[in-house]
Parts: C-alpha cells; sequence; structure tokens
C-alpha cells in the first residue's frame, strides 16, 4: 500500500500563483505516488470571521480550480473538512493533550495577535486542529511551506506524547518541502510570501486574473538597482522571484532559467514571465469554467467524503476509547 499523503489549501481568499505553484502543482505530482488526502479546511478559515456566502462559493471554487489544475478527482480523496465531524472530535481531545506555552510559541499565532485587544480562542488553538486534520488520517506526509512548517512540528509533537501516553495509536507525520517554488513572494515587496489576503491586490497574481492585469502587475514588479539578472534571495529577492515563477511554469531548473536570462535586461525578464504565466492562467481559467459548469465538484466531493469518514471514525473511535470516553 502507497505511504499517505495528505494536504489543505483555506478558502479564504482568491487562490494565487502562489498557491498554485507551492501547493496545487505539486498535488498532481504527489498522486502518483501516494494515497492523497485533499482537504478544503474551512474550519481554519473561520477563526476570523467571514461571510457566509462568500465561503461558501470559494469552497467549491477552490475544488473547481484543483480540478482544472489536473489534479484527479478519482485518484485523490478530496473533501470538505467540516464534513468530517471528526475533525472537531479529535481536536479536542488533542487541545487536552497539548500545552499553552507550545501554542503560545506558534509563530503565526504571534504575527496575527500583534497588537490586537480582542484575539479569538480559535486563533490560538487551531494548530491542534491541524493536527488533528493531519493525525486523523495517519498520514505519513505534509507537504508544508517553511512558514507552515511549525505546525507540522507540533503535530508530530502531540502524535509522540499521544503514544508515549497510551500505546502506539497515531502515526507521526514528516513534513515534505518542495525544493524548488515553495515560497513565491509579494511582487511589490519581496521580501514577504505572496498571499491570497494581500492588502495591496498589485502584489498578488490571481488565478482569475484577466491578461492585462497580469502583465501589469508582473511589469510592475519590484526588482533592484542593478541590471544582471540571477538567483540571489537575499540580495536580489525581486528577481529571484520572477526567476522561479518562470522555471516553476516552465518546468525547468533555476539553473537553465538563469541561462536563458543570461543576457537579458529586467524588461525582458519580466515580458517572459508574463508570457508564461499568461499561457498557463489562460488554459487554466478556461478549464475551471467548464469544472464549474458541470457537476463535477459536488460529484467529487460526495464521493471524497464517502471515502474518507470510515477512515476517520475508525481512528477517533480508537482514541475515544483509549483516554476513556463513552461507553466501552
Amino acid at each position: 500500500m502507497n505511504k499517505r499523503l495528505l494536504t489543505g489549501l483555506q478558502p479564504s481568499g482568491e487562490l494565487t500563483i502562489g498557491n498554485y505553484i507551492g501547493s496545487i502543482k505539486q498535488v498532481v505530482n504527489y498522486e502518483k505516488e501516494y494515497e492523497t488526502f485533499l482537504f478544503v479546511p474551512d474550519m481554519h478559515s473561520i477563526t476570523v470571521p467571514q461571510d457566509p456566502e462568500t465561503l461558501h462559493r470559494r469552497v467549491r471554487e477552490i475544488v473547481g480550480m484543483y480540478i482544472a489544475c489536473g489534479v484527479s478527482p478519482t485518484t485523490n480523496h478530496i473533501y470538505i473538512q467540516s464534513e468530517i465531524p471528526e475533525h472537531a472530535n479529535l481536536s479536542w481531545i488533542l487541545e487536552c493533550h497539548s500545552y499553552m506555552g507550545e501554542l503560545s510559541r506558534m509563530t503565526q499565532f504571534k504575527a496575527k495577535s500583534d497588537g490586537k485587544k480582542e484575539i479569538g480562542c480559535g486563533l490560538f488553538t487551531y494548530p491542534v486542529l491541524m493536527a488533528a486534520d493531519i493525525l486523523l488520517y495517519k498520514a505519513d506526509y505534509v507537504p508544508t511551506g517553511i512558514d507552515q512548517k511549525q505546525h507540522v512540528e507540533l503535530a508530530r509533537n502531540i502524535a509522540q506524547r499521544f503514544n508515549s501516553r497510551y500505546g502506539e495509536t497515531f502515526v507521526v507525520p514528516e513534513p515534505v518541502i518542495p525544493k524548488v517554488g515553495a515560497k513565491i513572494r509579494d511582487l511589490l515587496y519581496p521580501e514577504k510570501k505572496m498571499s491570497k489576503s494581500a492588502e495591496n491586490p498589485k502584489s498578488s497574481i490571481f488565478l482569475t486574473d484577466p491578461e492585462k492585469a497580469i502583465r501589469k502587475k508582473i511589469m510592475s514588479a519590484v526588482t533592484d538597482s542593478e541590471t544582471v539578472v540571477r538567483f540571489d534571495e537575499e540580495n536580489k529577492p525581486g528577481v529571484s522571484n520572477l526567476l522561479t515563477i518562470y522555471a516553476c511554469l516552465s518546468e525547468i531548473s533555476i539553473e537553465e532559467a538563469e541561462r536563458h536570462f543570461a543576457d537579458a535586461r529586467y524588461g525582458d525578464l519580466k515580458k517572459e514571465v508574463a508570457d508564461v504565466v499568461v499561457e498557463k492562467l489562460t488554459a487554466l481559467q478556461d478549464r475551471f469554467a467548464e469544472v464549474m459548469k458541470s457537476g463535477l465538484v459536488d460529484e467529487t466531493l460526495d464521493r471524497g467524503r464517502d471515502e474518507v469518514r470510515p477512515i476517520a471514525q475508525e481512528t477517533y473511535d480508537q482514541v475515544r476509547r483509549l483516554v476513556g470516553l463513552g461507553r466501552v
């Protein structure tokens, strides 16, 4: 039996090319090697207030975009987090096996809560729900960006702590970080990660952007005062980001991209990056429109829910009995 891999993408904002390169595109490769669990973590989204209609729409659109990008709706288990109640049930048990200190050290919690007087409890405890998402299906591997690796480490710690107390129950997951494209950067502030919820929409290339917007954003991308195109994330983050986007979408290495642009000016680099992005996203948008008009999204989610629910129930029932809940 293949090893299990689990990944998800929050429906809290429009998907960007960073999501495509760093997450969705990777799944197309992972599904060939692993039994892949691909879920929409809508419960994580409500750690901050959401418009219900918008959230419902984005859940469906995320699944449609996965399929449009080439993710197989039958090879993978594709499901919505909130449709499997065992996620929340297991999360409570794991919260009772987690420590305040380790949760307060989570980098994202500190960043999102900085300067705020009223902070929802969910923002503090959601890394435990993330651990439940992973451990519920006894996943061996979790693809993660560099900024999320800390959360996988927490899941590992909780699994090891639980196993030590009750016997071997959970698989201790390993993080998988893509070597190229793990962190596509903000076009205007390349020291930051490209975000679905960036304050300035010019900072991100969204998968639904029209051609004119794509070209304008890329031609306005921040570079540096030099003229040499080379990959150097520390000293040339903007140029390095453009090279990464070009390499990932062209299916070549960073070194090959550098050689291709060895004698190019920054304007030439931006134009070619824009060309390859437009070509890729135009095809994705056409396919996405087709998928959303069909009944494929609901068909996929129904199948995924029915496939994973028995797995989730089996794990939760095992854990529930081990900690002494319910009747034997």
